[in-house]
Formats: C-alpha cells, structure tokens, sequence
C-alpha cells in the first residue's frame, strides 16, 4: 500500500493494537496470534498495529518484531498492517527496512531509549527513518520524543512518507496546532492509553480518530463506540463509558502496566492462547482476572 493510500485508509476508521501471544517458554507464538488476527480482521478496522505498544513491542528483539509482521501479513487479509518500530536510529532505519521486507505497509515510530534529546535531534532521526523505507510513517508523539507544529511542518515537506501523527501525551494545545498547521497534510490518531477515555476532547482538536486497545476482545463493543463518537452521538459514548469504559479503567489502574496486561487478560478470557506478558510487566491476578471476567459479561 503506498504511503498516501494508507494515509487515506486510517484517516477516519478505528485502528487497534493487537497483543502479541507467547508460548510456555516465553517464545512468540505464532499459532495462537495468526488466530486473534483472523478473529480481528474480520471486524470493519481501518489497520492491525502490531508489535506496538500493547503489543509489547519493548520486550520484542527486532527479529521477533519482524516474525510478527509476517505473521499478520498472512492472517490479515486486506487490513493494512502497520508495525512498531522504535529503538535507536540506526536500529529503527534496519528495522523499518525488514518490516517492509516482511509485508509491512506502514510502520507507528515509536520513542528512542532514555536518553532526551533536542528538536533538532527529534527531527533528524524522524528524517533518517522516513529515508530508509518506501512505507508511510505515523510518528508516535509521546515519552521524550515530543515534536512541535513547526517540526512537523519541515518534515512533512521533505519527507513525502511521513503520513501520520499519533498523540499519546494528552497535551491538547500541541495537538491543535499540529492539526490547525498540517491540515489534510497528514492523518491524526488519538494515542492515550484506552483513548476512548480521551476520544471526544481530541475530536475538538481536530483529531477525528484513534487506536483502540479494548478492540483485542471487545471488537463490536469498540466499533459501536467509535462510531457513535464519528456520529457525534455523545449519549451513546457517555453510556458506554459509564458502564464499560470507566469500569474497565478502574481495573486498569489498579498497578502500573496493566494497560497492557488487563488487555492481554481480556483477550484470554475471550478464548485465545496469550501466554504471560513478558517482565517487567506482570499479569493480572486471580482475582483481578475475575475482576475482568464480569465485566465482560454482556459485552462482545
């Protein structure tokens, strides 16, 4: 898919986040995530990231990234796959080029290790990655790789695969000049943790979409949400936020982390073969699981 084609196609629909499932010796599993994937794609959703953020894409080693990618390649029919790619520069740019090799149509760029670095340095290595693939870039503005309206507005002209800007700080003001100064120029996507949470201030700054975690095992209940939020049916949102939404966050909330692990818990209680999430995460508890299992109840 060229960039400009996958710019278009993830303007507006949902996009998710599926878990990446690992056997009793703590190996991805392949098996059990091509059958989350054929259950997700199909579903209406606009793009499959993988090995992302609830994908647990910081325990992943680059190979494992990539084995993911070709893995959803062959089980996500005609959804575009768009792949976490992050590290540093010279480790994103190879990775991004095996990504594409492996069938990737887009990478999320996510944060670099640690370390905070000047916009200037923010921007050159957002450069070095666009120039080493032919895919589209969704920038991940998050952790202490935050980029300003004006960074973006350089990279956009010399950069034609730079084809999206994902938020995940919460930081309403950035985001608005971002969308006020690069207007169709790129596509916009809601990024905090259970951004439905978050969804219907971001559509007031000109963000009309977003990544939904809760799609991994609640898919007609996040695709119900994310439309009644495009028609503008606030009543709806509100309801499914308070008798869904907030309940789910209260579990969420409940240790550090388990803004992926009560997603990768929900995804088992649906059925499928997840595995533990890798450490330092931690999964949820007897308890917390059964937490999970009555919220459910009713949901699909």
């Amino acid at each position: 898919m060229s960039p400009s084609d996958l710019r278009d196609t993830i303007r507006t629909g949902l996009l998710s986040f599926p878990v990446t499932p690992f056997d009793g010796e703590d190996r991805f599993a392949p098996g059990p995530f091509r059958a989350h994937m054929e259950w997700l794609s199909s579903y209406d959703v606009s793009g499959l990231i993988v090995a992302g953020g609830t994908g647990e894409m910081f325990s992943l080693t680059p190979g494992e990234i990539v084995d993911v990618v070709r893995t959803a390649r062959e089980a996500a029919g005609d959804a575009p796959v768009i792949a976490g790619c992050g590290y540093g520069t010279r480790m994103a740019c190879d990775l991004a080029k095996e990504i594409e090799a492996a069938g990737g149509d887009g990478i999320l760029l996510l944060p670099h290790y640690l370390i905070g670095a000047p916009q200037d340095g923010v921007a050159d290595r957002i450069r070095a990655v666009c120039n080493s693939t032919n895919m589209g870039v969704i920038v991940y503005n998050r952790g202490q790789a935050r980029v300003t309206a004006e960074t973006l507005e350089q990279l956009a002209d010399e950069c034609p695969n730079l084809i999206g800007f994902k938020d995940g700080t919460g930081d309403i003001d950035t985001v608005r000049r971002v969308t006020v100064a690069l207007g169709d120029r790129l596509s916009y996507i809601g990024g905090m943790p259970t951004h439905e949470l978050f969804a219907q201030a971001y559509r007031g700054a000109g963000m009309p979409t977003y990544s939904s975690a809760v799609f991994n095992f609640v898919p007609k209940t996040a695709l119900a949400f994310h439309k009644a939020f495009t028609d503008g049916d606030d009543a709806t949102c509100e309801k499914l936020l308070r008798d869904f939404y907030y309940p789910f966050a209260k579990i969420r909330d409940r240790k550090s982390g388990y803004a992926v692990s009560a997603i990768k818990a929900g995804v088992a209680l649906r059925g499928f073969d997840t595995g533990a999430v890798r450490a330092p995460l931690t999964d949820l508890t007897t308890d917390e699981m059964d937490m999970m299992r009555e919220l459910i109840k009713g949901y699909e």
